[in-house]
């Protein structure tokens, strides 16, 4: 039994998918507070300056051997296939699941055997997107969409019904300065076209990585584990709000046409149109995020990114 941390105490923490956006700002927020990162990823290079461990998680024996060698204290699992669209391809299928499925599975596995907690990234996909009310992360009325987040959902349950320490916290919307994301997309159109089409009726919250990062963290130095939902605060806002803002920040003239998921054309993967996420219970055992208007000024004021994607 791996004995209790005490406070202050540095730890060690294993994240994977440490090269996209999320991991690569927890493995920024870990060695902020002065904890041992080691970063995992299917690339054979990390740019940070922290212990990189190059690991393809649909391979059972090396996940095994990583975690086991390591024994983290946590392991904060980020690796996913993310291309929404690109999952509906039944090619890519076998591959979706191996990663989105059978490497949480095989995650969970190590981290039970060397008694290490485990917090999993999971998504607002995992429901219909039915409704206006806010999703509870405590509601069990699953109903994906899409193939990502059929996927998504099978990760959660191989982590429930492995672990008893874990972390499930669904979020949406997330955007970064290290990586491919919304706000990114937007900035490099206004710099081609005047008028940008974008959805009106598909409702949500965006997450800013630095902020998600900052909690995932404070999740890994305590054990109120459970399921939680996590996005910033500010209310909920359309596709078209989340752009008119990015612009009215940057200081763009660029305007947003509001169109309906319909009037923008048929994408392979259904998105839903309702994903309200409901953080009462976060709050009740976190500090909450910041609001998103103010996420969106970190972002650009940063000024690290780089609209060339």
């Amino acid at each position: 039994m791996r004995r209790c941390m005490a406070a202050g105490e540095k730890m060690k923490v294993l994240v994977t998918g440490a090269n996209g956006q999320l991991g690569w700002d927890i493995i920024l927020e870990l060695k902020k507070r002065d904890h041992e990162p080691i970063a995992t990823d299917i690339s054979d290079s990390f740019e940070q300056n922290c212990k990189y461990i190059q690991l393809d998680i649909t391979e059972e024996k090396a996940v095994h051997e990583a975690i086991t060698t390591i024994s983290p204290d946590a392991v904060i699992h980020c690796a996913a296939w993310t291309a929404v669209d690109a999952a509906e391809d039944e090619k890519n299928k076998p591959k979706v699941y191996a990663i989105n499925v059978l490497g949480t599975k095989y995650i969970a596995q190590a981290c039970k055997e060397t008694d290490c907690k485990m917090i999993y990234v999971s998504t607002d996909y995992v429901f219909s997107g039915e409704g206006t009310e806010p999703w509870s992360p405590d509601c069990e009325d699953f109903a994906p969409l899409n193939y990502y987040g059929e996927t998504k959902l099978q990760g959660e349950f191989a982590v429930r019904n492995t672990l008893e320490k874990y972390y499930i916290v669904r979020t949406s919307w997330v955007f970064g300065s290290h990586g491919n994301n919304f706000v990114k997309t937007m900035l490099k159109l206004s710099e081609k076209y005047k008028e940008i089409r974008v959805v009106n009726d598909q409702i949500g919250t965006p997450t800013y990585t630095p902020d998600l990062a900052r909690l995932l963290a404070d999740m890994a130095e305590t054990e109120r584990y459970g399921i939680y939902h996590a996005s910033n605060e500010g209310g909920y806002i359309s596709w078209a709000e989340f752009a008119e803002e990015i612009f009215r920040q940057a200081g763009k003239d660029t305007k947003v046409i509001p169109v309906t998921t319909a009037e923008y054309g048929i994408s392979k993967a259904k998105r839903p149109p309702n994903s309200r996420m409901e953080n009462n219970k976060l709050y009740k055992c976190f500090e909450e995020l910041s609001d998103w208007k103010q996420a969106i000024s970190s972002y650009i004021n940063t000024g690290n990114y780089s609209t060339n994607i």
